[in-house]
């Protein structure tokens, strides 16, 4: 499965741009159209836009989409129209076949599109990216400004910071991080492993985290976890935005799409006191520990063509310059209208640093699950480091062999 793969810098060339105005609806619909996202501000203000163009839109934003979108797709008719989707997620809808090309519907309706939306499986438009997503330092500059300490830019200098800001007593915790057993557990190891340098796999599709790379990933994550909160294999990333608007925490190496929510008047105790930097080095001269990630919109297979069609035009409307308009800080569009501002600045700092893009294949989602559900023993002090990734492994092995992916 050859899928298409965004460059930040390209994509942010190709996006930012004068604002649009916000203008009316270009298409609207009676139909009951379903959609299924993640519950992060950018779908909020996406399926907000979509709203005023459907009045039986149901929207269902839930952060366990992940889990619920292939059996929903699956299903006949398909419980949902549209589905938000990432690189990681996109998957095992492919896999399974429940979402439909899009190759028609963008030739008649989707021509303003650039080419960076435009995400190609095995030469088919499979989905419309909006956004890029990329995780970065989050970071209190009233705490480092009180203790004359620099942004830290690697993860030495975090910890350093860390323990510098316990002592001094200033908020409850120095670090939070989105360590939650599972999906988000993997994911941190992924970035803090791709940071320093390592490979997922060979040529044959044998997984390669059961190594140096994979260790110090495993170590730094560790050592890290002695400034969070014990409750840290609860920890997703709306339980870390909380803990920093709550003013619980100092640093965070979260997700763009969270930086908004930190100058919310309406649910923040610290506007105007959060910084946002490029994700910290795994180590000095390595890469920042972060993926590239992009966002965007599926239409299901199982259901009419007029629904269908339906469906694809009126997420287009959510996919707008008057989504943009309405709330330009909500992500790292890549949507006519976007101007980057200071909560963006984080991202795209890590991005012009050269991180990977995070994998979209079979292979990647199965090491993904194995991750997840195998290095929490080591955090917890139950086995080494070196016994976690034989644990990781050997469960990839497993489900690679069975899903015919490794021999």
């Amino acid at each position: 499965m050859k899928t298409s793969h965004l460059a930040l810098a390209a994509a942010l060339s190709l996006a930012a741009g004068p604002a649009l105005a916000q203008g009316e609806c270009g298409f609207t619909t009676d139909l009951a159209v379903k959609h299924l996202s993640a519950a992060f501000p950018a779908w909020v203000a996406v399926t907000d836009t979509m709203k005023a163009c459907a009045p039986n839109l149901v929207v269902e934003l839930d952060q366990e989409f992940r889990s619920k979108q292939p059996t929903a797709f699956a299903a006949e008719p398909s419980l949902y129209h549209i589905g938000g989707v990432a690189n990681g997620t996109l998957t095992p809808l492919l896999n399974e076949g429940t979402i439909r090309p899009l190759d028609g519907y963008v030739a008649q309706w989707g021509q303003h599109l650039s080419e960076n939306q435009l995400i190609r499986v095995d030469g088919q438009i499979m989905a419309i990216a909006m956004m890029v997503n990329a995780q970065h330092l989050m970071y209190r500059t009233d705490v480092l400004d009180e203790l004359g300490l620099a942004v830290p830019t690697t993860y030495a200098e975090v910890l350093d910071a860390a323990a510098k800001i316990r002592e001094a007593g200033l908020v409850e915790y120095p670090i939070g991080a989105t360590m939650a057993s599972g999906w988000n557990l993997a994911q941190d190891f992924i970035n803090m492993y791709a940071g320093f340098g390592g490979e997922f796999f060979d040529e044959s599709g044998m997984t390669l985290i059961d190594g140096e790379a994979g260790v110090k990933a495993l170590e730094t994550m560790k050592a890290l976890t002695e400034y969070m909160d014990p409750e840290f294999l609860v920890s997703d990333s709306t339980y870390v935005q909380q803990q920093f608007q709550q003013g619980k925490i100092a640093m965070a190496n979260l997700w763009a799409t969270r930086a908004a929510a930190m100058d919310d008047e309406a649910e923040s105790q610290v506007v105007g006191r959060v910084g946002m930097a490029p994700a910290p080095l795994a180590e000095a001269g390595s890469l920042p520990a972060t993926t590239i990630w992009w966002d965007g919109i599926v239409i299901a297979k199982n259901i009419p063509d007029d629904e269908a069609e339906a469906a694809f035009r009126l997420a287009l409307e959510g996919l707008s310059p008057r989504t943009v308009a309405a709330a330009n800080d909500a992500a790292v569009w890549l949507i006519d209208g976007y101007e980057p501002g200071p909560l963006s600045e984080g991202a795209i700092g890590s991005a012009m640093m050269g991180p990977v893009a995070y994998p979209s294949s079979v292979e990647m989602g199965l090491l993904h699950t194995a991750i997840g559900n195998n290095i929490a023993d080591f955090l917890t002090g139950q086995e080494s480091a070196a016994q976690s990734l034989a644990d990781a492994t050997a469960a990839y092995v497993a489900a690679a062999r069975e899903a015919g992916v490794l021999q």
